[in-house]
């Protein structure tokens, strides 16, 4: 059996101090409808509003900023780790997993190798404290018109809201929850999936508010249904909130949230005491409230510093505006679609 190769460089201990010092500068610390009118949409700055904290943080990964979080952080290759936290260059590495000297959880590692937070990577039998990082995810806010549906293909040849938005070089758009084809509003997309997840799941709670016109009006019986619950033939179903937003005629605009987000849930819970849904809109998904400034057919993308909040991430460095600087406002997109 041949002798492996040595290293031309020494191998220095990963010691704590080194471990800190090989990622520094590269790991930034640790995120009413008027009466008779149209529904108008709360305002919300340059953009989303966050308008409450989210009741559980969301991991992500796969975005912009790096930043240091080993909890929710994705598998690398085990070169690219161990070179980053200064253990030696990617070259000398290879050479150590060929001639086994790294082994991972208690077996020789392998050329091409992912590991991930919980991994051990030892260096002849000592073990290398690891260190990972995280990008932000991306968040779009989408204001989905009628006529679009929430899907990447349809039967019917109807456009989808996936035709609007900016093609990912990486990866894929995942929508947040979905709106009817004839329900227009507040749609949200992120690239990735544990968020996506977290946002949508019901555990979480997460109440979405919805700008709601009737043909007719609620009796005061019908709202204390309503906020009791609807049986429905998918389980109880029940508002958390109503309020009264005036109308002329035949039309009568409400306000109503809810917690969870089953299919046409808003529009069969009306149904269900006699009453039809004329016009459906929604303006807050969560946190993320609608903005006046994003009219139909128009997206933006979150700001980063904001998406950390959404996120549960430490807020990226370098992020507020100096004294008398302006902050600039979000841009934001019409696009065709494709």
């Amino acid at each position: 059996m041949s002798t492996p190769k040595k290293s031309k460089r020494p191998l220095r201990p990963p010691t704590k101090k080194n471990a800190e010092t090989a990622g520094a500068g590269r790991h930034p610390p640790g995120p009413p409808p008027r009466a008779g009118g149209r529904p108008s949409t709360p305002g919300a700055g340059e953009g989303a509003r966050l308008a409450r904290p989210p009741r559980a943080a969301a991991p992500g990964g796969g975005g912009r900023g790096e930043q240091e979080n080993t909890a929710f952080a994705e598998p690398e290759r085990l070169q690219k780790v161990l070179a980053q936290i200064g253990i030696g260059s990617r070259r000398e590495i290879e050479e150590w997993v060929v001639a086994g000297r790294i082994s991972v959880n208690g077996l020789p590692a392998e050329l091409g190798q992912k590991i991930g937070p919980g991994d051990r990577v030892k260096y002849n039998g000592k073990l290398i404290p690891l260190r990972f990082t995280v990008r932000t995810p991306r968040v779009l806010i989408y204001h989905k018109p009628e006529g679009e549906i929430v899907s990447r293909e349809d039967p019917e040849g109807r456009p989808t809201v996936f035709e609007r938005l900016p093609i990912l070089r990486k990866g894929r758009w995942i929508a947040v929850g979905r709106l009817d084809f004839n329900t227009s509003g507040l749609l949200l997309f992120t690239n990735d999936g544990t968020l996506a997840n977290r946002l949508m799941h019901p555990r979480y709670e997460l109440e979405r508010e919805y700008a709601v016109r009737l043909l007719g009006q609620l009796n005061d019986e019908q709202i204390e249904s309503l906020k009791t619950g609807i049986q429905l033939e998918d389980g109880l179903a029940r508002f958390t909130s109503i309020s009264d937003e005036g109308g002329e005629g035949a039309n009568h605009w409400y306000r109503v949230t809810l917690s969870e987000g089953r299919n046409r849930e808003v529009r069969r819970m009306f149904e269900a005491v006699g009453l039809t849904v004329s016009r459906l809109m929604r303006v807050r998904y969560g946190p993320v409230a609608l903005s006046s400034r994003l009219k139909r057919g128009m997206w933006m993308e979150m700001p980063e510093a904001e998406v950390c909040v959404l996120a549960g991430l430490p807020k990226p460095q370098g992020q507020a505006a100096r004294p008398g600087e302006q902050v600039r406002k979000t841009r934001l997109h019409r696009t065709t679609p494709r």
